[in-house]
């Protein structure tokens, strides 16, 4: 019986054992000497350029506009106005803040309205759960934000079209009501 056992257990161990197969040699290639003035030269790769960044001339755009507003009919001066984020409507990338800057400061200049201070404004975004670069910014946003800080006024701004053609339209609207007071559109220069 032991033999028997042993005997089974020997066949086991050798049948798990695998086989080889017979080494055979690697073929070899042969190595061609190369002269220094002969070495290959790397393809070279065209590096891509990068693109061309143009500058917008924001205060240009919206000055315009800004002179247009300040003479509508029906405004009070001195009441309490929110520039809301310039909003990208665009086929591309735009930076938007410096457009809204551009706007407060020729807003400011004219002394017609009473700005909602920027970080009065940031405190009020992150206090509703509104991110600064909103893609999604809606009218009903912007008047929501400028309930929330007292404001009397809020000027809502989009720039539209591609890298070719842009145009900016902007509207002032009573913050209680919600009632669209004065609309100017321009291109972006």
């Amino acid at each position: 019986m032991r033999r028997i056992l042993f005997v089974a257990l020997s066949v086991m161990f050798l049948a798990g054992c695998p086989s080889l197969p017979p080494e055979q040699p690697e073929p070899s290639t042969p190595v061609v000497p190369v002269t220094p003035s002969e070495k290959p030269t790397p393809p070279s790769e065209k590096v891509p350029e990068l693109p061309k960044m143009s500058t917008t001339d924001w205060e240009g755009t919206v000055q315009p506009l800004v002179e247009q507003l300040v003479k509508a009919n029906g405004l009070e001066n001195g009441k309490l106005l929110l520039v809301d984020t310039v909003k990208n409507n665009t086929n591309g990338a735009l930076q938007t803040m410096p457009a809204t800057n551009a706007l407060c400061q020729a807003l400011s200049s004219k002394h017609v309205f009473e700005l909602v201070p920027q970080d009065q404004v940031q405190s009020a975004r992150q206090s509703l759960g509104l991110s600064e670069e909103d893609s999604l910014g809606l009218r009903s946003k912007a008047i929501g934000l400028a309930r929330y800080l007292n404001a009397d006024y809020v000027l809502y701004s989009i720039v539209s079209g591609n890298s070719d053609k842009r145009d900016i339209v902007m509207q002032l609207m009573l913050v209680q009501t919600g009632e669209i007071l004065w609309s100017g559109h321009g291109d972006v220069k």
